[in-house]
């Protein structure tokens, strides 16, 4: 195995989950690097080239026409009519769906005479799983068997056909003797059925909620919502026997479910569908933890990290080769954010029996919060990867050279880390309104654990240059970089005003706001790499989030400045925003710089446009007590805008500001009072 990556930012990607179709701009599915189709972390399709009389087509051109579907010219120059102009093409349609993909090939013969020529497809398959992929590694060839009309391959529980109506299957492939007449053309094709025994994951039963229409000024906000609600009903997913939903976290390489991931695109999302909220929720809770495994990282109460279809090897080129187990509970942050979204989906609108329902997880995952998180009693939570063979770092930064001093040195571990402290924070205030709310007891103690963590944070994190550290380290000493972790903490309550002031205003400091976006760590850091995976890119989400966080802590101006910025990046991706990108700043670049190993799309960078527009009107709501706030910043950083068909329980809001952000317009669902102060 090698820790060399094979790049993805110049692949075409198309996608219905859990099958994602990586094809060079050409078309052609070549067996190298990511290439292929793979369906549940295996690749079922790893060759699927192209030739007309033996030469492939000159690629010209290719089109999105949605998540699933792309289309791809190549000329044919050596066909057709004599002259400059060429008369003969070949169109290539590509539709992915959840068991598979078809393709249809169309010659176009625009010239004066019949062209008769062979079409011909090359395919192979390996069906190697994703992590040998995502290390460099290969697997050898699965031989297929010829079957009336097509070809047939099996192994590791996959079967996959491939049946090509008309064509003769032989020489690892198939073809067909076509004659498009003069000025006419003719079409042929293939579909490609996968069946999977032992997938974990599974087509989901329905998509989003799309009511929601925008219009503004800047027609990129509309375009770049566009673009990740499609791309996001793509990346639904459910488990096989069940129908809830939620985002598989990103493609190739995490197109499964991920505690983290998947609970902060269900966040982001909540404007939109709170049904994915509720099942992420519930899928989620099907798999807390009950005992303690330190070879999963299992705990009673904890929310896991992953779950694969078996146990996985990676590399890491810090930590080294790590052994990650089918369900995977490495994660010290998804328990929180699990108890803030459950909280976060009552007041937006999920019904009071499913949240109630739920009860006896939230009193599990806030057990573990008392019983498990805090490793060594200071107080503060941490994490270890006891196993040996596990992730060093289990926050979102969970590669091994995340944690850094500002010379740049790695940190040693048990790490509390600092957003973590104000995940928590908010979920002990979040489980207290919950418990009160539904009539159960220990309200009065969760709101007594976060008053106190307040006063032990305050106390230990803040380092000299008026910030907070990005940990505490294993000897308890802060850990002095300047990074974007610390802007999670806005809004959670764990800053007074004063300190939500300093740190947003840090943060739009030049080393830190790209003019892209966020940047991981500080430009001035010792550790700083605008192309580390952790130390120094931009990641879209995390920029969202905090983008989140300087609304909710009352600086709306500062919200627009940096949303803003990552709508200017999405010009950069053709408003398909990556897992993440490189940290140049907009003063040293044109164009953001891709992190060429990057997923595309990712679930929860897909949702930062729905967080864009949330900070466009300053929204937040809480059905449970009938409110709607809107403090849109003013002036608009996108212009007049108007928006229709937002979700508010089971009812729909619509919203129009004018350039200068005055609100001229508010339709709110009955029973529900809009605050506009």
């Amino acid at each position: 195995m090698t820790d060399r990556q094979p790049f993805l930012h110049d692949l075409a990607v198309t996608l219905c989950a859990p099958t994602v179709c990586l094809s060079g701009a050409d078309g052609q599915i070549r067996d190298t690097g990511t290439q292929g189709v793979l369906t549940a972390d295996v690749r079922v399709l790893g060759r699927a080239v192209v030739t007309v009389d033996g030469v492939e087509p000159e690629p010209v051109a290719h089109g999105v026409d949605g998540a699933s579907r792309e289309h791809f010219v190549g000329l044919l120059r050596d066909l057709g009519d004599a002259g400059p102009d060429p008369t003969v093409w070949v169109r290539r349609d590509r539709t992915v769906r959840p068991d598979g993909l078809e393709e249809r090939f169309t010659l176009v013969n625009r010239s004066a005479r019949d062209v008769t020529a062979e079409l011909a497809l090359s395919v192979g398959a390996d069906l190697a799983p994703v992590e040998l992929i995502k290390s460099g590694g290969s697997a050898p060839s699965v031989a297929p068997t010829a079957v009336p009309g097509g070809l047939v391959w099996t192994g590791g529980g996959v079967a996959v056909e491939l049946k090509a109506p008309g064509a003769v299957v032989g020489g690892g492939g198939l073809s067909w003797t076509v004659t498009a007449p003069a000025r006419s053309s003719v079409t042929r094709g293939h579909v490609l059925t996968v069946r999977d025994s032992e997938a974990v994951v599974a087509a989901a039963p329905s998509r989003l909620d799309r009511t929601l229409a925008v219009h503004a000024d800047d027609p990129r906000l509309a375009a770049l919502l566009q673009r990740a609600l499609d791309d996001l009903d793509a990346l639904l997913l459910t488990e096989p026997g069940h129908d809830d939903l939620f985002a598989g976290a990103g493609a190739p390489w995490y197109l499964t479910l991920f505690g983290r991931d998947s609970l902060w695109t269900a966040t982001l999302l909540l404007p939109v569908d709170v049904r994915l909220a509720a099942g992420t929720l519930r899928t989620l809770a099907r798999f807390q933890g009950h005992v303690v495994d330190p070879a999963t990282g299992e705990e009673p109460g904890k929310i896991p990290h992953e779950r694969r279809r078996g146990e996985t090897v990676h590399v890491d080129g810090t930590a080294g080769a790590m052994t990650l187990p089918s369900l995977y509970y490495g994660t010290v942050d998804a328990t929180a954010l699990w108890i803030c979204l459950l909280r976060d989906a009552w007041r937006w609108g999920m019904p009071a029996a499913e949240v109630r329902e739920l009860l006896p997880a939230l009193h599990a995952a806030l057990g573990w919060i008392r019983n498990h998180s805090d490793r060594d009693g200071d107080g503060f939570v941490e994490y270890c990867d006891d196993s040996g063979r596990g992730l060093a770092n289990q926050g979102w930064k969970d590669s091994g050279d995340a944690v850094r001093r500002a010379d740049g040195t790695i940190a040693p571990g048990p790490v509390a880390l600092v957003e973590v402290q104000g995940y928590v924070y908010e979920a002990a205030l979040a489980g207290a309104e919950l418990l009160e709310a539904f009539g159960r007891a220990g309200a009065a103690r969760w709101r007594t654990y976060a008053a106190e963590l307040a006063v032990r944070f305050r106390e230990r994190f803040w380092v000299p240059g008026g910030f907070p550290a990005l940990a505490l380290d294993g000897d308890k000493n802060p850990v002095d970089s300047l990074t974007s972790n610390i802007g999670h903490l806005l809004g959670t309550g764990l800053l007074d005003a004063g300190e939500s002031e300093a740190v947003g205003a840090r943060l739009l400091g030049a080393d830190m706001a790209s003019g892209f976006g966020l940047r991981t760590m500080s430009s001035a850091s010792g550790g700083y790499n605008p192309l580390s995976y952790h130390c120094g890119s931009v990641w879209p989400h995390d920029t969202a989030i905090v983008v989140r966080g300087l609304s909710r802590s009352g600086r709306p101006d500062r919200a627009a400045e940096l949303g803003r910025q990552l709508l200017d990046a999405a010009d950069g991706f053709d408003r398909r925003l990556p897992e993440l990108f490189g940290g140049f700043g907009a003063d040293e670049v044109a164009t953001p710089v891709p992190y060429p190993a990057s997923c595309r799309p990712q679930a929860w960078s897909a949702a930062a446009a729905v967080t864009l527009l949330s900070a466009v009107l300053g929204l937040s709501v809480d059905v449970p007590v009938g409110v709607i706030t809107l403090r849109p910043p003013a002036p608009s950083p996108v212009g007049a805008v108007s928006v229709r068909g937002l979700a508010v329980g089971p009812g729909r809001l619509d919203v129009d500001i004018d350039r200068d952000g005055t609100l001229t317009g508010v339709a709110a669902p009955a029973g529900m009072r809009v605050d506009l102060a």
